[in-house]
């Protein structure tokens, strides 16, 4: 029998090149006894995504439906959660993924850059990676969220010098914004160095405040969004290929816990301890408490 066949299942969820997909799945077993294993991975965006090829490679049952010629075939011609009908369109297709992966086990989901809101959270844990430090507050709400580059846009105009990625544990989606950033923080990576390109800090303000109010299609695609998009890979490369991997680990583990109201606990060596995340750096493997 496989030796890994009583370890917990995941789902893995992907739209595009796949490249935290691909180091979650080389990190099994790296550090010893593997304590998950990939049930399957799925794509919204089969003729894009690398999805088909990471499956292939690694030995993964493959499963996809692309999500953008569902809605044309349904009279819409773009993904879109702005009306009733688009909503409607996204649970239906929701119920169709379920419809997939029913014979397949699942423990637990991983969001490996997926990028449809569906609300496949509801039915069982899904960790996702966050281009920000969701541990930052102000008032009491977290400032790092969003989607795209926005989190490290938000940074670079506040003139904090680094970034983390964040591990999350995604919420539904419901449509009133800020719920897929708002569950409980399982894991932030080291801090990673700003790199503002020698651009000057005036400069990028100033490209800031001509923006429209409103984020055309396709993005701004202006200085700030460029030197955003450069962060984010450096984000990615020692944010997210650091944490991703050892929080889902620590996840599969059992590691962590809640209580009645929320609060979030980490099996240490001496027992159960409250805390805020855990940081887990590069040159090691053992966490850090927050």
């Amino acid at each position: 029998m496989d030796s890994n066949s009583n370890k917990p299942s995941a789902a893995i969820f992907m739209s595009g090149s796949g490249s935290n997909a691909e180091k979650l799945l080389e990190s099994i077993g790296s550090t010893g006894t593997p304590s998950w294993r990939a049930s399957l991975i799925f794509t919204d965006a089969p003729m894009k995504s690398r999805a088909a090829e990471i499956a292939a490679k690694f030995k993964v049952p493959f499963l996809s439906l692309d999500i953008l010629e569902f809605y044309r075939k349904r009279g819409e011609s773009k993904v879109s959660l702005a009306t009733e009908n688009g909503r409607g369109i996204r649970e239906e297709w929701t119920g169709e993924i379920r419809k997939l992966i029913v014979h397949h086990e699942v423990d637990f989901g991983i969001l490996a850059g997926f990028v449809p809101l569906t609300n496949i959270t509801s039915d069982f844990p899904c960790l996702n990676v966050h281009p920000g430090d969701l541990t930052v507050e102000e008032n009491g709400r977290r400032i790092l969220v969003g989607l795209h580059t926005v989190p490290i846009e938000t940074a670079i105009i506040r003139g904090y010098d680094s970034l983390r990625s964040s591990v999350i544990v995604a919420q539904t989606y419901t449509g009133r914004g800020g719920e897929m950033d708002s569950g409980p923080i399982i894991g932030v990576s080291s801090k990673v160095k700003i790199d503002l390109k020698n651009v000057g800090i005036d400069e990028i303000l100033g490209v800031y405040r001509a923006r429209p109010a409103q984020r055309p299609v396709g993005g701004y695609r202006d200085l700030l969004e460029e030197i955003a998009k450069h962060n984010q890979e450096l984000l990615k490369r020692d944010g997210d290929w650091t944490v991703f991997p050892s929080a889902v680990r620590d996840f599969a583990s059992g590691k962590f816990s809640y209580d009645e109201n929320g609060s979030l606990f980490y099996s240490a060596e001496n027992g159960w301890k409250k805390i805020k995340t855990v940081e887990y750096g590069k040159s090691s493997i053992n966490p850090c408490f927050i």
